[in-house]
């Protein structure tokens, strides 16, 4: 929101009050409170009709610094309020004649006593800074309150984050509304909005309002960002890194880490679609038509119109198309899938749980009593109060009867249109709930598959999130079109969530609206493959490979075999993910900070820690990518680049650059068939351009997430090294791009097109080169 008439005026109709200096102060091992008057105190008559912000510093967690500044206090306090992890470290404060200190870790903050502001430095190092009037109350003539700051950006200094946005990837210049909406993946509007965003300095800043918080990005001052809630109060956080990664580290830390999904989510899954006719004769095709084209299936998910039209949502199978649900889904796990259904938190009139609900207090309500309704989506549908523990029981024990059928995921869809002309359960403040509804929503889902398949098996694939919904995995982009910028555009708001403490991230392979191509669909096929979850879902057609072309099954086997293949790489990422809140998929910026080139990049990834994706967005298979300095193998064709240049290649469908970095170990299993299996039986080490001296080392993860193998190889001049740890029975060891080696203590050898394969049972293998 802008308040200014460009860099000297306000705004016509807004008045703007600014602390002058640090007058006074309280000080604890915990908090420093600093009062600073909006005017000089120069005599004591200074001291009279005047006003002041209040500033309280604190820090939650090491390296993290709370800043709260408020003009009047007395409001009444009102829910919700995200889930913060607060420990209440304790900070050091140092009082000089013109400065006061804070130190939390090395992230240290210097307050001016006169010409207030706050600065703030990873040891000495400068991060960003408050200054002069940054901070402010803001009142317009309308009687409306605000409070801002603005927080410095430096020359070459790039914002990210902020949620899944579709707009541009780095984030400068741009205005952007925390505000949750339905709005496709097509304009400034997103499901997942987070008021937080990251620098490449190393640094985050967290604004802790589940409300409406505006931002300006360079956008208004073009050397700072300003944000801004209405109110009389801001609260804020600082995070240093130093680097990226680390912050994000410290964010999860602070917000919750993403759980773990469990290992056949990461498997393929395809969807009826949502506006096709479907029934149980079209779903056995399907799931019969992928296994004879021996194409590993998943989990097979089951959109809306698995209930009746307009009794959205009911929880009830349609009896005209799925005679006995709980014996098809028994045949579906026969053969080796899971299930999914299409699940939101609107009730329909004519559902008949909408009058059970009503009666009980379920349903939003208006300020005069009266059920919250309308016609947007289903014909008077009303809205579940997850505020009322009771609303929230009851939701669940229609979703557990679905458990109890054999269901093991929900798609939970909406979530972004709430009202606020409504009273909650709780008392909760509408507009501090439009964005937070998505979080108890899918926590109330996530809670019930936990308590009922256990914590290893609970997953969702959501849409809309706010801050903390990370923890509850999967979501996915929305309804995107099917063409290749929206192709491109889901990616760029995929990363932009991912840099946002979002670990894991699927869309709609083929693009939701309109008619894919086979072109598009091949292409994009490719994609969904290498992001972290990959579903294929459509509005009104279809979405199995064949009814494309032949080249589509090839391609849909070929890539879904390979993420199979390459789990015991995928899942050991994911456990880190869970554990480090660092996301499976990274914008190249979050691997190569220090590159300037890859602080643009949004059409293309690291997968993983050592897989760099190139996606190809155009019919003719040109496509366009960087590579970071080092030696770069394409694993498709073994094609072993040089990087810190562009490259320009073209590939039919059945490759795209898929490059492993130097110096890395990818671990391989024993089948391309599925995704849940014993990933430590036979696995084989891929090792790539091995660096002199450098000591490369990867882990192998069971499907609960416990690391079981450690393997590292060190390469002195022609000697490589190998020692397993962990490890009981036969696994394999291949060279990539190596064609004959002098000695090894192995006799099984195989001379493969892409390099030497060595078999061995030995925890310790030296090869000659």
């Amino acid at each position: 929101m802008k308040f200014t008439n460009g860099y000297w005026l306000n705004k016509e109709g807004y008045s703007m009050i600014n602390p002058t200096q640090a007058y006074d102060w309280d000080i604890t091992n915990k908090e420093i409170t600093i009062f600073a008057p909006y005017t000089k105190i120069e005599n004591r008559g200074n001291t009279l009709d005047g006003g002041m912000l209040t500033v309280k510093l604190s820090s939650p967690q090491e390296d993290i610094i709370r800043v709260k500044i408020y003009h009047n206090k007395g409001a009444v306090k009102t829910g919700p309020e995200f889930e913060i992890s607060d420990k209440k470290v304790d900070i050091v404060t140092k009082v000089s004649q013109d400065k006061i200190i804070v130190s939390t870790g090395n992230l240290n903050v210097e307050m001016e006593k006169e010409n207030f502001e706050i600065k703030f430095f990873n040891k000495d190092k400068s991060l960003t800074s408050s200054g002069l009037k940054a901070m402010a109350h803001i009142t317009t003539d309308k009687g409306e309150k605000y409070v801002k700051d603005e927080l410095s950006l430096d020359v070459g200094e790039l914002i990210y984050g902020l949620g899944e946005r579709f707009t541009p990837f780095v984030k400068n210049g741009q205005v952007v509304d925390i505000w949750n909406k339905d709005g496709g993946t097509g304009s400034e509007q997103t499901y997942k909005n987070i008021p937080f965003y990251i620098s490449n300095k190393g640094y985050g800043v967290f604004v802790n309002h589940p409300e409406k918080v505006s931002f300006e990005i360079a956008s208004e001052k073009v050397s700072r960002v300003q944000f801004s809630v209405e109110g009389e109060c801001i609260e804020y956080f600082i995070i240093n890194g130093p680097t990226m990664k680390e912050v994000l580290k410290k964010y999860t830390d602070l917000t919750g880490k993403p759980a773990l999904p469990p290992a056949w989510t990461f498997g393929l899954w395809l969807s009826t679609s949502f506006l096709t006719d479907y029934d149980e004769k079209t779903v056995n095709g399907f799931i019969d038509g992928m296994q004879e084209r021996h194409i590993p299936l998943s989990v097979f998910h089951f959109d809306c119109f698995w209930m009746k039209e307009f009794e959205w949502c009911n929880f009830k199978w349609d009896e005209r198309k799925f005679k006995n649900p709980k014996q098809m889904i028994s045949r579906i796990k026969a053969k080796g899938l899971r299930t999914c259904v299409w699940i939101n938190p609107y009730i329909a009139q004519k559902s008949l749980l909408f009058d059970e609900a009503a009666e009980k207090g379920y349903l939003l309500k208006k300020t005069n009593g009266d059920v919250w309704q309308w016609d947007l989506w289903q014909a008077g549908m009303g809205i579940v109060d997850f505020t009322n523990p009771d609303a929230r029981s009851w939701f669940q024990s229609y979703l557990e009867k679905l458990i109890d059928m054999g269901i093991d995921a929900f798609k939970t869809d909406f979530g972004e249109r709430i009202p606020l002309d409504v009273v909650y359960f709780d008392g909760s403040d509408p507009k501090k709930m439009h964005n937070f509804y998505t979080y108890i929503y899918n926590k109330t889902v996530f809670e019930i598959l936990e308590k009922k398949l256990g914590k290893e098996n609970a997953v969702v694939f959501a849409r809309s999130a706010t801050v903390g919904g990370q923890k509850f995995p999967v979501h996915w982009g929305g309804d995107c079109m099917s063409s290749y910028a929206s192709m491109a555009e889901s990616l760029r708001g995929g990363l932009s969530l991912t840099l946002s403490g979002f670990g894991f991230w699927s869309h709609d392979i083929g693009g939701f609206e309109n008619g894919t191509t086979a072109d598009l669909y091949k292409r994009w096929t490719q994609l969904g493959l290498l992001s972290s979850h990959s579903r294929y879902h459509g509005s009104t057609e279809y979405k199995v490979p064949w009814i494309f072309d032949d080249e589509a099954v090839e391609v849909t086997r070929k890539f879904t075999t390979l993420k199979c293949s390459l789990m015991p790489y995928l899942f050991r990422n994911a456990c880190e993910t869970a554990k480090s809140g660092v996301p499976m998929m990274r914008a190249m910026v979050l691997e190569f900070t220090e590159d300037e080139t890859c602080g643009y990049l949004d059409r293309q990834f690291i997968l993983g820690d050592s897989l760099m994706v190139a996606p190809i967005f155009n019919e003719t298979g040109n496509v366009k990518y960087y590579l970071p300095s080092g030696n770069w193998t394409n694993i498709l064709t073994n094609e072993v680049l040089q990087g810190e240049k562009w490259i320009s290649e073209k590939y039919d469908y059945m490759a795209l650059p898929l490059m492993a970095r130097e110096n890395s170990i990818i671990a391989f299993g024993s089948t391309d068939q599925k995704t849940e299996y014993d990933y430590t039986e036979k696995p084989s080490f891929h090792l790539f351009q091995l660096i002199d001296g450098k000591v490369a080392k990867t882990y192998v993860h069971d499907i609960k997430g416990n690391k079981k193998i450690t393997i590292t190889a060190l390469k002195k001049k022609s000697i490589i090294n190998i020692k397993v740890q962990g490890i009981i029975g036969e696994y394999s060891v291949v060279l990539r791009n190596v064609r004959n080696i002098k000695n090894v203590n192995s006799e099984n050898i195989k001379i493969l097109e892409r390099g030497i394969e060595i078999t061995t049972t030995s925890d310790i293998l030296n090869i000659e080169l």
